[in-house]
């Protein structure tokens, strides 16, 4: 594995990319947020985008939201611009006390919501059917969170919906995608988990029928050119800064965790589901790098901490098991601990070492011992 100069990403990330000096797009792309675009004229762009797509009478735009810091910071940026939004959460696999105050904390603000409440025993089995395809216990998850929107665009008469960082300029992906500031269904199917698993390929799961998907599809092209329906990233019209959305989110009530999150240092990041603490994991035993790659990424591009702590943060605390999450996983899949085991192990990359939970490195896929040495980020 090449790690970037800059950062701490390996090239085993998908769609990234290093320059001859072994710099990452994404740490290319931080560079060019910082000193070539003209934020203000992007905001008022954004509010004449605004403007020219307003046909319900009642609300400027839908937001998706879960109720974390990022959503919490996009509905009460638009709340300060003068905009009213209809947020929609697509309910989360095994939420967390502390999500479901953060969502009620968003909720608050003073916005209607809309909490989509999907079918239990269709969902279930699409978990866990994805993650034995797939080895991505959060695909359904993804999916509606992406598609209800629409949904609700289309039956409400409410062209816009707006979401947060485009995450192909933040962690890095294909030069093209950097300056577009459109979800849509093509980049849904090319960037939002599409790839190698569809809502058609469910059907007959558990007895899965078309009807039971219904929310899982995206409109169909005609409903969408009907109402007009736009996905824009408010991180194309807003310069988005980790730290700086954490800070605004907590101004705005969100709560963050007593203790780090189980699969990185810090502790703000996904505390509303306990199956996305998995999906990191999986990430990690995938492509070698996890939740707190990630962290330390943005930290480092964002000039909060040097790459040496990045180094450290990351060997100290990527790739250990999420073992309270993984609990709370088995109890809700019903899979034992060894039949979670063997379908990680299916998916695992090779040249991946494993750790245990208290951090050690203890084997890699073929179950040989390994020293900690012999699998570091440097």
């Amino acid at each position: 594995m090449k790690f970037c100069t800059q950062c701490v990403m390996p090239d085993t990330k998908p769609d990234l990319h290093f320059d001859e000096h072994g710099v990452c797009d994404a740490c290319r792309s931080q560079k060019s947020k910082d000193s070539e675009i003209d934020w203000e004229a992007r905001k008022n762009e954004f509010l004449e985008v605004v403007q020219q797509n307003k046909k319900n009478s009642h609300y400027d735009c839908i937001i998706g939201v879960s109720g974390g810091k990022d959503s919490t910071f996009q509905v009460q940026s638009v709340l300060d611009m003068g905009l009213n939004p209809l947020c929609v959460c697509f309910e989360p696999t095994i939420p967390t006390e502390i999500g479901r105050q953060n969502l009620n904390n968003l909720n608050s603000l003073g916005v209607d919501l809309l909490h989509i409440k999907r079918n239990p025993k269709v969902y279930k089995s699409m978990i866990k059917e994805a993650m034995k395809r797939v080895g991505d216990c959060e695909w359904p998850n993804h999916l509606g969170i992406f598609t209800t929107p629409a949904h609700i665009a289309v039956n409400f008469n409410i062209p816009l919906i707006l979401w947060g960082e485009n995450s192909e300029i933040e962690y890095g992906g294909p030069a093209a995608s950097k300056n577009n500031p459109y979800l849509n269904r093509q980049w849904l199917e090319e960037f939002g988990g599409l790839l190698g698993n569809r809502a058609s390929d469910m059907i007959g799961v558990d007895g899965i029928t078309e009807r039971d998907l219904a929310l899982y599809y995206y409109p169909e092209d005609e409903a969408i050119e009907r109402v007009g329906v736009t996905g824009l990233f408010l991180g194309y019209y807003i310069k988005w800064d980790l730290r700086k959305v954490l800070e605004n989110a907590k101004k705005s009530g969100f709560s963050t965790s007593d203790r780090r999150v189980e699969t990185t240092y810090e502790n703000f990041e996904n505390l509303d589901c306990y199956s996305n603490h998995v999906h990191d994991y999986l990430k990690y035993i995938k492509y070698g790098f996890g939740r707190a790659s990630d962290n330390a990424c943005l930290d480092i591009r964002l000039g909060y901490i040097s790459r040496e702590e990045g180094v450290r943060l990351v060997n100290k605390y990527d790739g250990i098991p999420p073992m309270k999450a993984i609990h709370e996983f088995l109890n809700y899949t019903g899979f034992s601990r060894e039949e979670f085991d063997r379908i990680c192990d299916s998916f695992t990359n090779k040249k991946i070492f494993v750790r245990d939970a208290s951090g050690k490195f203890v084997r890699d896929i073929d179950g040989s011992l390994v020293r900690k040495e012999e699998y570091i980020v440097r």
